[in-house]
């Protein structure tokens, strides 16, 4: 089996998919993002171009994520059959550092408060830290079914009988397709799905980093198991933990029956990464 040949063309077809979300989103030269070709880069990067709050009608927000769903799940696959066979040492822990002591100090007598020596307050609020977002490795699990609590229909009206009339209820409209939508936590997912694929293998050591921890604590689970088993209490301190990084049954995103370029993508990403996952916890 040629794994390199099927990473490049399902790398070359999700670069297909990520333009077209792009050309979908209107995010161009005007936009948030624009395609940028640079020497030594993919030609899918996405660039920043600009800071302005980004909406994007609701019809068309639900369009675009209806298919970056899935084009994020094939991505994830196609970084764990570029991992397959990759293993990395991990870095040793680091240790914790103090928490830092509270600047303002009470006088012993409680009278008042006392400032140490040295402190300057700060000039003035910190610009806010610039977002971003990082493609996660791991399938979100399926919602289980639960009781979901009502909407309201109305707000209450307070008022006194003989004084204040009661105001008359607005009817609450139902959403429109029209209705704009902040696309900002989108833009942000269209940015590191692009940078993904431009770093397949730094993506592919992230998840082998993942993949070590994931052993190292299980050998300490065991051995915490062990313990606890000869303890008359026999209970454990250990906590639950994800062990596969796949969703059980069907992918996010996932369709029986394919309408579209990027689930052809996922369906076969799908059964190369359970190759890859199965050939790696044989090993």
């Amino acid at each position: 089996m040629d794994w390199n040949a099927a990473i490049e063309r399902n790398r070359e077809a999700l670069k297909r998919v990520l333009a077209m979300l792009v050309a979908m989103a209107g995010l161009g030269p005007r936009g948030q993002f624009a395609f940028s070709p640079q020497e030594g880069a993919a030609v899918s990067r996405l660039v920043r171009a600009q800071e302005s709050k980004l909406s994007l009608p609701r019809h068309l927000h639900r369009a675009v994520l209806r298919l970056l769903r899935p084009a994020e799940a094939a991505a994830r696959r196609l970084v764990i059959v570029m991992a397959r066979g990759l293993v990395v040492k991990l870095p040793p822990a680091r240790p914790r550092q103090p928490q830092p002591r509270s600047t303002i100090l009470h006088d012993r007598l409680g009278t008042g408060i006392l400032m140490p020596r040295g402190f300057r307050p700060e000039a003035g609020p910190r610009p806010p830290a610039r977002r971003t977002f990082s493609l996660p490795l791991l399938d979100p699990l399926p919602r289980w079914r639960t009781s979901r609590r009502p909407a309201a229909s109305g707000i209450p009206r307070i008022s006194f009988p003989g004084i204040i009339a009661p105001h008359s209820v607005a009817v609450r409209q139902p959403p429109s397709p029209d209705d704009p939508v902040d696309a900002a936590r989108l833009a942000l997912r269209l940015d590191a799905l692009g940078s993904a694929l431009d770093d397949l293998p730094g993506q592919a050591r992230r998840f082998a980093r993942w993949r070590a921890r994931r052993d190292a604590v299980g050998a300490q689970d065991k051995n915490r198991d062990a313990a606890c088993a000869q303890d008359r209490q026999g209970r454990s301190t250990g906590r639950t933990r994800r062990l596969w990084p796949l969703r059980p049954g069907r992918p996010p995103g996932g369709r029986q029956r394919a309408v579209h370029e990027v689930h052809e993508v996922l369906r076969d990403l799908q059964w190369f990464a359970v190759k890859a996952l199965e050939r790696a916890d044989t090993s």
